[in-house]
């Protein structure tokens, strides 16, 4: 347990405890032993692996002749290389085939549970995960995979770690970390009609920029956030990282206990009831204080596209993009006008209208059943079919995410509309898999990252809401949602 003195101030004589955060309360419950130097030991609840990074990992436990400490709280999945083609195996791409076998063979010899390729169970990670309910709130969940902040939206302290972390994490269920400063952010009001969760994440980049919450861990709170399904809570937490935080969560609440209920992993009986009663604790307390306040009202928002290289390269659909002197500084003016020059855009003219050659509507950001009922929801109200100028794809985000679209009757309003309906896996968010954006090419993505290069060499990447990319591709331009 944690050293209360350390969280706890003299008053008339005796200890008090001081006001802690969410993120105080879940770290001070996981701490095995504190370190020198401000460093703590960590238990890890929740460990996940995938494709791309687990094998490496493995390996290095094997090479050092390390058993697995808890095999049973590790969980691996395919997802990072593997093929979305509809009818895909692990040879569809080299990568997959590569690394598949490896990962196979060293979650058998440990015992480890894998959603393989055809497992009913697969998907993106993080996707996976919550649905499953491996992530629970109140747990520390780690992955070899920035992205790890998405479980965050359970009440959970979630994180990505490096190659060898895992390997630590493999043999000792145990993570060394500091505890670092905390970061408030309040989305206050109502989102408005055609305005969704990754429109927030958008504006909030837009706003203060990728080195806001540099190092951080990140608390969000607010009215928009209470009224978040638990579905849109992880498209903001997943973005955290673009912040440049290391953390982002929200206190678990009804709807969260609501979503939690039932699935696999999640407790039950009288475990149930009592992880229930641990879970109302997990809140931050009044008075209780932060490094750093960041504030959003959301009331206003339009619905975000960006138009750079980073996700802070962010606008209004319906605004100009940025010219020289919109800039802070001289070197901001100049990072500007390199990210346009790669995107091959001008300054001052209108975002909306610019034609694009592809829509990518999946990623661990927006695949999940409510992101593509929306996309749906714009198909079937415009009634019309993608141009042959674009490609349109929609990559769910798990066998279970498919299965629930297609008993809905989702994939056929997407093939309708001229579509492709892709198997799951990360696909085409970072191109590790042989499903690349061509060269020059612009693509209208519901990702989480535009950098360059980031769908393929010289690829021009439009983050956006899942409303958006549908609208867009069916108008083969960069097109307003609320306007179908």
């Amino acid at each position: 347990m944690i050293n209360q003195c350390n969280r706890a101030t003299l008053t008339q004589g005796r200890m008090v405890p001081l006001p802690e955060t969410l993120i105080d309360r879940i770290w001070g419950a996981h701490v095995v032993s504190s370190l020198p130097g401000g460093y703590d030991l960590l238990h890890v609840d929740r460990h996940l692996v995938h494709d791309l990074g687990g094998p490496f990992a493995f390996a290095g436990l094997e090479q050092r002749s390390l058993p697995m400490q808890s095999p049973a709280l590790t969980f691996a999945t395919a997802d990072h290389c593997v093929s979305s083609a509809p009818g895909r195996t692990e040879s569809t791409n080299p990568s997959a085939k590569a690394l598949l076998p490896l990962l196979r063979r060293s979650c058998a010899g440990t015992g480890v549970t894998l959603f393989d390729i055809d497992s009913v169970d697969q998907g993106i990670v993080h996707v996976i995960a919550p649905e499953l309910g491996i992530t629970l709130p109140g747990s520390t969940v780690l992955c070899g995979d920035s992205h790890t902040c998405t479980n965050g939206a359970l009440g959970a302290l979630a994180w990505g770690i490096g190659t060898s972390e895992v390997v630590l994490v493999l043999a000792t269920q145990c993570i060394i970390e500091r505890r670092p400063p905390q970061c408030r952010v309040e989305l206050a009001g109502m989102l408005p009609d055609g305005v969704y969760a990754k429109d927030v994440s958008l504006a909030l980049l837009a706003r203060y920029g990728t080195e806001a919450a540099a190092g951080f861990a990140v608390e969000y709170v607010g009215t928009a956030v209470r009224a978040m399904s638990m579905e849109e809570r992880m498209t903001v937490c997943n973005l955290t990282v673009e912040l440049g935080a290391k953390i982002g969560l929200m206190a678990p609440d009804e709807t969260t206990i609501d979503y939690v209920r039932g699935r696999r992993y999640a407790p039950t009986g009288a475990d149930w009831d009592e992880a229930i009663l641990a879970w109302s604790q997990l809140r931050s307390d009044d008075g209780a204080t932060w490094d750093r306040e960041l504030h959003l009202d959301v009331d206003v928002l339009a619905p975000q596209v960006s138009w750079g290289t980073t996700p802070a390269h962010t606008i209004a659909i319906d605004a100009n993009i940025p010219v020289r002197t919109d800039a802070a500084d001289a070197a901001e003016a100049d990072s500007w006008e390199r990210a346009l020059d790669y995107v091959g855009l001008a300054p001052g003219d209108p975002i909306a209208g610019t034609p694009i050659d592809r829509v990518f509507i999946g990623s661990c950001a927006n695949s999940r059943l409510s992101d593509l009922q929306v996309a749906a929801a714009i198909v079937e109200a415009a009634g019309r079919r993608v141009p042959t100028s674009v490609t349109a794809w929609v990559v769910p985000g798990s066998q279970q995410v498919k299965r629930a679209a297609e008993e809905l009757g989702l994939h056929d309003i997407f093939r309708g509309a001229g579509f492709e309906w892709r198997e799951p896996g990360c696909s085409q968010c970072l191109a590790t898999n042989e499903e690349y954006i061509g060269p020059g090419e612009r693509c209208l993505s519901t990702s989480n990252r535009n950098f360059v290069g980031r769908q393929g060499p010289r690829s021009r990447t439009h983050l956006a809401s899942p409303a958006t990319a549908a609208a867009s591709a069916l108008a083969g331009v960069i097109t307003d949602p609320r306007t179908v």
